[in-house]
């Protein structure tokens, strides 16, 4: 029998793609997937708006957006831009005045669609206005707001209706001289969504931003989300995404990240390797990862942590993360420190004693 060896199972190899910024944050070709969200706060209350765009931040999110439908939204914008430790991304609709005062206002990138801007006239001037003050724009086209000619040529939302509006956009663009773009082409729709990401990324050398627009609540949200995502990361197609969820933007951030570091894309923060637990388990083993959790969200250097119940798996899965606990007998399991036994530890004590391990294990990495 002849043997056909498996290729690499770890390689993604991603799209090349030109590079744009967004104010200091470069998106694009090989520079890091970055992970976005959305604030839900009115943005004419500067104050409530900074404190979520802070929370977003410190979760992780690399760029935040913000909605501004309208006139004491742009002008609560420069105080936010000012406070904000990421690139803040002004989404536009309709209203071209609104595209002008966000650039104005200090705004790193406009989301908009050329499209439903208006006339060719007023799409000059919010370009214009975005040349002259170093931003870039994001072309996004959703599904449920496609263009009535594309409606009447295709009958319906579909891949192929998307692509052709994504590109549309492009030449308005691209016929006022202006190349800091990224476009997206998002829809509820997993299966849509994933069929025009991979038809824009043939189509075009431009950033992809991406996302399922409206994917719902946390839970079902994250999953279909997660499997949208990930199989466009896993073919490579990517280079800046948000996790649209009914929930709060923090949430965002964190399924970002969680969908990177399962691909292998981007490491940040303790990943816990932690069993389902059962009958085994020499421990709560939920409760303590919950718990964990909760304690070691501060951490943003990466580490990996295993958490298991019982000594079927957890030797194994120890020898694989720099920090290990696997439950045992008697009220106490083993500890493992970079894959090898180091000492045993009573369940009482265990939350409080991986936490400081944790903790020391970053303050050394940071300092190597």
């Amino acid at each position: 029998m002849s043997h056909n060896p498996i290729r690499p199972w770890r390689d993604i190899e991603r799209r090349k793609s030109r590079v744009i910024h967004v104010g200091d944050v470069p998106v694009g070709g090989d520079n890091p997937i970055t992970v976005q969200t959305m604030t839900n706060t009115l943005t004419s209350d500067a104050g409530a708006t900074i404190r979520q765009v802070l929370a977003c931040a410190e979760a992780g999110a690399d760029i935040v957006r913000v909605s501004c439908p309208d006139v004491d939204s742009t002008k609560a914008l420069k105080e936010i831009v000012r406070e904000s430790p990421v690139p803040i991304v002004a989404d536009i609709h309709f209203h071209y005045k609104r595209g002008i005062e966000a650039a104005e206002a200090g705004a790193a990138c406009l989301r908009i669609n050329p499209g439903n801007i208006g006339s060719p006239e007023r799409v000059r001037e919010v370009v214009q206005a975005a040349k002259d003050n170093g931003c870039s724009i994001r072309i996004g086209v959703n599904a449920g707001s496609l263009e009535k000619h594309l409606l009447d040529k295709y009958g319906e939302p579909c891949p192929e209706a998307m692509i052709e509006s994504g590109l549309e956009h492009i030449r308005i663009l691209e016929d006022n001289d202006f190349q800091e773009y990224k476009i997206s082409v998002k829809a509820s729709d997993v299966f849509m969504s994933a069929a025009a990401y991979q038809g824009l990324a043939e189509a075009t050398d431009a950033p992809i931003h991406l996302g399922i627009t409206e994917a719902g609540g946390l839970t079902s949200g994250t999953v279909k989300s997660a499997i949208g995502l990930g199989n466009l990361l896993w073919m490579g197609i990517g280079d800046t995404l948000r996790v649209s969820l009914s929930a709060d933007p923090v949430e965002e951030v964190k399924a970002g990240f969680e969908i990177l570091k399962a691909l292998g894309l981007r490491h940040r923060g303790v990943n816990i390797i932690s069993c389902p637990s059962c009958a085994r388990q020499g421990f709560d083993v939920i409760k303590v990862v919950s718990e964990l959790e909760n304690r070691l969200a501060h951490i943003h250097t990466p580490i990996s942590l295993s958490i298991i119940g019982c000594v079927v798996n957890g030797p194994g899965e120890a020898l694989m993360t720099d920090v290990g606990f696997t439950g045992g007998g008697a009220g106490s399991g083993m500890v493992y420190l970079a894959g090898k036994q180091d000492h045993k530890l009573d369940n009482d004590d265990m939350i409080n004693h991986i936490v400081e391990m944790v903790e020391s294990r970053a303050r050394d990495l940071e300092e190597q």
